[in-house]
């Protein structure tokens, strides 16, 4: 197996498992997760949720996702903050294509690399890491 093929079955792997890992989130309208891998390991992990303390409930009697939740990308990159671990060169893997925020957060955390499972209708978040010169690879799950 080549190095190329090998890649491709890890992306495969952390993918799902960043899938499985967004069955954690207490939101209803959308599920997120995302991992961080650094060296063939998992380094942080995240899902949408509200802020630690804050009730597990994400959308308003409308059914409206409340502007304090966080997305999948932020718990993880803020996990990182509080460890000894560095993101910088990482890839995180990520279930849902990360939003402005997040490709801002993401740059400035030095991940490299983003696998993404979902596209999103607006890229405005997919254009700007690809600006900043970060692999981005769009890779649908087969079901």
């Amino acid at each position: 197996m080549d190095a190329a093929h090998k890649q491709t079955e890890l992306d495969k792997r952390y993918i799902r498992m960043a899938m499985i890992w967004a069955g954690n989130s207490y939101c209803e309208r959308r599920k997120v997760g995302a991992l961080i891998v650094k060296d063939k390991m998992i380094i942080s992990d995240g899902y949408n949720g509200t802020p630690s303390g804050f009730e597990n409930v994400c959308e308003d009697e409308n059914n409206i996702t409340k502007p304090y939740v966080l997305h999948a990308e932020a718990n993880a990159i803020t996990k990182i903050a509080r460890s000894n671990n560095s993101s910088n060169g990482a890839t995180m893997y990520v279930t849902a294509a990360p939003c402005i925020e997040c490709a801002k957060l993401i740059i400035q955390a030095g991940i490299k690399r983003v696998v993404y499972s979902e596209k999103y209708r607006i890229e405005d978040g997919i254009n700007l890491l690809k600006r900043a010169g970060i692999e981005v690879l769009y890779l649908p799950v087969e079901s």
